[in-house]
């Protein structure tokens, strides 16, 4: 069979073609998986990041506030928003996640694994009375973000809440714009004493 395509120059072209075509397919398909991996492990950031757009005037993220007792607490996001500031804590805890206000722990069953997580809650507390110790006189509220991998099938704990849901309950920006200006010097005072993490 060799002989018959050597013998014939019009017939190399096949053979030459899938030399080629085989491992231009194959980098082809090794670029698709790698592309559908990124965009499965960022799937959670998007949704971070659509959240913090949709409710906040100006979010400031991965910060260092004082603490009140010389040191330095660190908050994930703090928003300036139509209620008020936001401080927002992001957990992306996949599987079912069974937690109540007065557990220490908090148990997540994903699949066959099975593991606890400390009760998130009175972290951020913590972060609220900070950010409320610089506020003064505007509203600072507190939530645990969960993101849209995890479930909550026995009742969500006070404070959580699942990021999807988030936007409802604090609302655009664009509709009270005078209040979030009434707000917006308070959210300044606070950016002045908080440093990058």
């Amino acid at each position: 069979m060799l002989g018959y395509f050597l013998s014939n120059p019009d017939n190399l072209a096949w053979p030459t073609i899938l030399l080629w075509l085989i491992p231009l397919l194959g980098i082809l398909l090794v670029l698709l998986i790698a592309l559908l991996t990124w965009r499965h492990r960022t799937r959670h950031k998007r949704e971070v990041r659509r959240v913090l757009k949709a409710i906040g005037t100006e979010v400031a993220s991965d910060i260092l506030v004082p603490d009140g007792m010389g040191g330095q607490i660190h908050i994930d996001h703090l928003l300036l928003t139509a209620r008020g500031l936001l401080v927002l804590d992001i957990k992306d805890v996949g599987g079912v996640i069974f937690g109540s206000d007065r557990m220490d722990e908090w148990a997540v069953i994903d699949g066959e694994r099975r593991y606890t997580f400390r009760n998130p809650q009175s972290a951020l507390y913590d972060r609220v009375a900070a950010v409320k110790s610089l506020a003064r006189d505007v509203p600072v509220s507190g939530r645990i973000g969960f993101t849209s991998s995890g479930q909550f099938t026995k009742g969500m704990p006070k404070a959580v809440v699942m990021l999807d849901a988030l936007d409802k309950e604090f609302g655009r920006f664009g509709e009270s714009s005078s209040i979030t200006n009434a707000f917006y010097p308070h959210w300044q005072r606070v950016l002045r004493a908080t440093t990058r993490a």
